[in-house]
């Protein structure tokens, strides 16, 4: 079984859950950017949490499927048309031989994602199958989809669920103001009162540079402290000496645009990391669209346990639907 590439999108590409354990060396995480909404596409076509499928950024592909199969398509608001007839989104999609399968244009949300029944089946490299482009690691060569690619398919293991559709009730809001919740930084020290207060309490607004690395929002700015910089940093009020970076640090070059570091940013540099967006918010903001009006609200690191604790039940309560 395979999808036959005829048109491949914007940036289509394998993902997982993501290449742990090896953020020491500089390979990120990875993985799919919106982890509820692709757990949600597996769930649909009966494949584990684990299963590889494919991340679709605002241009889906067009491909044809070789043989009957189940598919499902999460995420971002976009009409999926089935030789030419539209079907619904968080639903389950039976497929027969010769079907080809397409989509409109984005009604709402950045990235969509497409589980077929087994699974996508490319090799696995250092324990995951999600394509890492800048290191050529995982995926179809460690690149986005090209016209002509024959994805393979993996053999269906598990039993469909009950379920055909994911309810309206546990699918994510698309749209609208959002609120990103963050712990302060290693490196917040450095912003005076005022540059403190204007991260938090000012609006922001994700502006057209926004990728699988990272984030890019304009606003209000902020403030640095004068200091004298230490030996080895630069010139930038915001440069430190090298330091390891988590997923969803906050940094600001310049004191102008904060950058949000997402699942393939490197895993260390010279930026201070002034706070961190917390974990179980890594997915909104993997939904956001450029023009996003975004607030920064800093939060206690219990609060951040517990949201993180909150999220994992929902995506269990999802899993026993």
């Amino acid at each position: 079984m395979a999808l036959t590439i005829e048109q491949p999108g914007l940036l289509t590409t394998v993902q997982d859950l993501g290449r742990r354990g090896y953020y020491n060396v500089g390979i990120p995480q990875g993985g799919s950017m919106d982890q509820e909404s692709a757990q949600a596409a597996n769930k649909l076509v009966g494949n584990t949490a684990a299963e590889a499928v494919l991340e679709c950024t605002y241009m889906g592909p067009a491909f044809t499927v070789d043989a009957p199969t189940t598919i499902a398509v999460t995420g971002a608001a976009v009409p999926v048309l089935v030789n030419g007839q539209e079907q619904a989104p968080w639903t389950r999609i039976e497929l027969a031989e010769g079907d080809s399968v397409k989509f409109g244009v984005l009604k709402g949300g950045a990235r969509f994602y497409l589980a077929v029944r087994g699974g996508i089946d490319v090799p696995e490299v250092l324990g995951s199958r999600s394509t890492y482009a800048i290191g050529r690691l995982g995926g179809m060569g460690g690149r986005k989809l090209e016209a002509g690619d024959v994805v393979p398919v993996g053999a269906a293991t598990g039993l469909l669920p009950s379920i055909e559709e994911i309810p309206e009730s546990s699918r994510p809001a698309l749209g609208g103001t959002q609120e990103l919740r963050m712990v302060w930084g290693l490196y917040d020290h450095l912003l005076t009162d005022e540059g403190r207060r204007r991260l938090v309490e000012e609006e922001w607004k994700l502006t057209p540079v926004a990728d699988r690395m990272g984030l890019r929002y304009q606003g209000p700015g902020v403030e640095w402290i004068e200091r004298e910089q230490p030996f080895g940093a630069g010139q930038d009020p915001s440069n430190i000496v090298d330091a390891g970076y988590a997923v969803g640090s906050i940094q600001i070059p310049g004191g102008t645009q904060p950058i949000v570091l997402h699942r393939d940013a490197v895993s260390g540099g010279g930026y201070a990391m002034v706070g961190t967006v917390i974990s179980a918010d890594m997915d909104l903001l993997a939904r956001a669209t450029p023009g996003t009006a975004t607030r920064f609200r800093a939060v206690s690191m219990d609060e951040a346990l517990e949201a993180r604790r909150e999220r994992a039940e929902r995506i269990e309560e999802m899993w026993a639907l």
